[in-house]
């Protein structure tokens, strides 16, 4: 069984745990607009209307246009691949009355771009094809399910998650020996770019922002690309940066202190304000476990940082990864209103989320990003947290 078998067989045994009889994605022309589900689903690229069915009652069902279908059935995930010619309705109908489903699952949300797949043209056609029965007014929002889906990580995936955050781990050590004062983010940026080629694989988001640096304090923040900005002795080096392999991600943020001529250690302000961070997201983690709600998981960092005389970070204190860096559904998230449902879901075993903030300070951004797993009784990080400050020395 591969992974995409994996997800499959995951997805009819999660139907009935959302009270769903039928699950459908419905798509078409995914080349030009796609919908985010079809990456757990396989690597289909399809061009006319295509439904993926699947059933409380075991059954995996794909209707696509002729010419789409073979292969749709080379992937071996669904028990009956059904081309169609002129109209798709013409077979897609006669499953739903066979099947009889009282609530049918679709893909759209208002909170939640993961689970937004399905666009409203695509959701008119399959209201017009239900017109005249019962099934019309039995479409609801597969949101919390596609959440569920998308959120709990199976084995594969998870041995996948692993071996690319080992790998940016890999990148993110070789950095720091090759690291020295007046490298420009620009050129950090290159420099990465060839390590991450060199492995055969790609970044974790588009290659523009990812790493995301920060040198010193004048470098501008937030999702922007590589700056001129140099690394000065007596700054700091944030980097954000992920890699993505057989098509999943990871996630993490580093830090640096670069040393004066003389230095042996940060200064008292430094290291105060990286151990501040750190502990922070310590305390995050240990409140980690299934049956919390996401929320209440950010609340703990925040509090903590806000108690240690620092401004709250503007953002969440965490997200999903997976196929994606941002993996949608359920996070550590602030009861903001940009959040939408979003901070009220529960957590389970089987998450995987980042830990993500830092404190603006006039020695440049400083920021640390860890990924945990969510286990039955806490959690374990992917890889090793970043600990200790690191240093670039001026006599390197």
């Amino acid at each position: 069984m591969n992974v995409y078998q994996e997800k499959a067989a995951q997805a009819v045994d999660l139907l009935a745990e959302f009270d769903l009889d039928l699950w459908i994605t419905f798509v078409r022309e995914t080349a030009e607009h796609t919908d985010p589900v079809l990456k757990l689903l396989g690597p289909f690229s399809v061009t006319w209307p295509t439904a993926f069915l699947f059933a409380r009652n075991g059954e995996k069902i794909a209707i696509s246009g002729k010419g789409d279908d073979e292969a749709i059935r080379h992937e071996e995930i669904f028990d009956e691949v059904i081309p169609y010619t002129q109209s798709i309705k013409d077979v897609l109908l006669p499953h739903i009355q066979r099947l009889d489903p009282q609530r049918i699952g679709v893909n759209f949300s208002r909170s939640d771009v993961s689970a937004d797949g399905l666009t409203y043209g695509m959701f008119l056609n399959l209201q017009s094809y239900l017109e005249g029965t019962a099934y019309a007014q039995r479409l609801v929002s597969a949101e919390d399910f596609i959440e569920a889906l998308r959120g709990r990580k199976t084995p594969q995936e998870l041995a996948l998650m692993r071996a690319a955050s080992e790998m940016a781990m890999e990148i993110f050590d070789e950095l720091s020996a090759w690291l020295q004062p007046g490298v420009s983010e620009k050129e950090i940026h290159a420099w990465v770019h060839e390590k991450v080629a060199a492995r055969g694989a790609e970044t974790s988001w588009d290659p523009g922002h990812c790493p995301g640096l920060n040198a010193g304090p004048n470098s501008p923040w937030g999702h922007v690309g590589a700056s001129d900005e140099r690394l000065q002795p007596g700054n700091t080096l944030n980097m954000d940066f992920g890699v993505k392999i057989n098509g999943f991600c990871s996630d993490n943020q580093r830090v640096w202190y670069v040393l004066k001529p003389g230095e042996a250690e940060a200064p008292e302000e430094v290291k105060t304000i990286f151990n501040a961070v750190r502990d922070g997201i310590q305390a995050a983690a240990d409140f980690v476990r299934p049956g919390v709600v996401g929320w209440e998981v950010d609340a703990v960092a925040r509090k903590f940082i806000t108690d240690a005389g620092y401004e709250e970070y503007p953002h969440a204190l965490g997200h999903s990864v997976g196929r994606y860096a941002h993996d949608g559904g359920t996070g550590f998230y602030p009861r903001w209103e940009r959040y939408g449902t979003k901070p009220y879901g529960t957590i389970h075993a089987g998450n995987v989320f980042t830990l993500e903030f830092g404190v603006q300070s006039p020695f440049g951004y400083i920021s640390l990003e860890e990924e945990i797993l969510v286990t039955e009784d806490g959690y374990e990080w992917i890889s090793p947290p970043q600990k200790e400050l690191m240093y670039i020395r001026s006599d390197a």
